[in-house]
């Protein structure tokens, strides 16, 4: 048989092309091969669960309408199948004049960006959030949370009753291409399908590579480590509560995440990862760390980021140091209050030149789509990013 669609990666972006792909052609055939015994167990599964609202983005960018409409989406398709979300508003606060600066820039493109947000001074701040202190903060009161691996359940849902087929702990280990189809073999069996899609984030360089794809980039993973609160601190905070970001970098800092839970994290840092999936601190995955190793890009990435990169993994080693990112504004917070919160990994795409990619990264032929880079906050924008590789799918560049 052979399918119409083939997708490799279970994760959120490819469960909304699927979506996408099946509401736009009703009836076609569609399978998804995921390595994982079960949906979104990478990054996925290991954010922060937010719905962004977008401050971050450059106004009339891809990134801020995509992260826009995704909010939208996400909230009405949450609403449509009875998944729980809440609208709790973030405060982004500034903790010093620097700070401040930066604060007013991100006030005039959120402005821009016509998004509704409210500028707060230390006062306003404290009469906010009793537990936060500042200079000043921004709130954006469009910003929710959710589970999104309950989300991906859902639209894993929505896939199958559309005819669409999941097959889990299918490793893909071939993928070639003819003129009239592509055929996907894993261990001992071989699909075939018109067009593939391949969205398989911290190890989307590498099956580029498998299906003869050159490409000039590698995945670094950076692994986000975070900490959770003791139940008596659930609420210590009404909001989300983020730092005001260092444009520089292309992390956002540590910050205090209400959960859909109840419960409260504190995360993520960002120090280099030694496995794409290894989870546990300092479990190593040498093939991973041989191959960004050997990578030019890496080296000249790690050297155009060492200051930033030492404090990270300094604050990684000592716990007291990564306390102080978190007093900066919530000053009440001692060092027991950190307690063990599984971490996750970030698929950093990395150029050979040592430059970090921020924005969309494809690799396309006349049969394959292979989405390389697909940058925060993919989980937020994924149903219109699903929506924008279902056009590049059907009108090929």
């Amino acid at each position: 048989m052979i399918h119409d669609f083939c997708i490799i990666g279970g994760g959120i972006v490819g469960l909304a092309t699927a979506m996408e792909l099946l509401q736009r052609q009703p009836g076609a055939s569609l399978v998804i091969l995921e390595k994982e015994s079960a949906l979104a167990r990478h990054q996925t599964g290991h954010n922060s669960g937010v719905i962004h609202a977008g401050i971050y983005y450059a106004p009339g960018s891809l990134k801020a309408e995509l992260c826009k409409r995704g909010a939208q989406q996400t909230k009405q398709f949450c609403t449509e199948h009875g998944i729980r979300f809440e609208v709790c508003g973030k405060l982004l606060v500034a903790s010093s004049p620097l700070e401040m600066q930066r604060m007013e820039a991100l006030h005039a493109r959120a402005q821009l960006n016509g998004m509704q947000v409210e500028r707060l001074d230390a006062d306003q701040l404290r009469q906010r959030e009793p537990n936060i202190v500042g200079l000043g903060g921004l709130f954006l009161d469009a910003t929710g949370i959710v589970d999104y691996r309950q989300v991906c359940e859902t639209m894993a849902q929505v896939i199958r009753r559309r005819g669409g087929e999941i097959c889990l702990e299918r490793t893909v280990t071939a993928i070639h291409e003819d003129t009239d189809k592509v055929s996907v073999s894993t261990h001992g069996e071989t699909w075939q399908a018109r067009h593939l899609v391949v969205c398989a984030g911290l190890q989307s360089d590498r099956l580029a590579t498998l299906a003869g794809i050159r490409i000039d980039h590698q995945i670094i993973p950076f692994r986000g480590e975070y900490f959770r609160l003791p139940e008596s601190k659930n609420r210590i905070v009404n909001h989300l509560i983020y730092p005001i970001p260092d444009p520089e970098l292309p992390f956002l800092g540590v910050h205090l995440t209400r959960m859909i839970d109840g419960s409260v994290t504190v995360g993520p840092n960002a120090v280099l990862g030694l496995g794409r999936e290894n989870y546990r601190k300092f479990s190593v995955n040498w093939r991973d760390v041989a191959q960004y190793a050997s990578f030019p890009g890496f080296w000249k990435t790690i050297w155009q980021n060492l200051g930033s990169g030492t404090t990270e993994m300094k604050n990684s080693l000592f716990k007291s140091g990564y306390l102080e990112q978190c007093r900066k504004y919530c000053p009440s917070l001692a060092l027991d209050d950190l307690l063990p919160c599984e971490a996750g990994i970030r698929a950093q795409a990395v150029m050979r030149d040592g430059s970090l990619v921020h924005d969309f990264l494809f690799a396309q032929t006349p049969r394959m789509l292979h989405v390389c880079n697909a940058p925060s906050p993919a989980a937020t924008s994924a149903m219109p990013i699903g929506a924008m590789i279902a056009d590049r799918l059907f009108t090929p560049e």
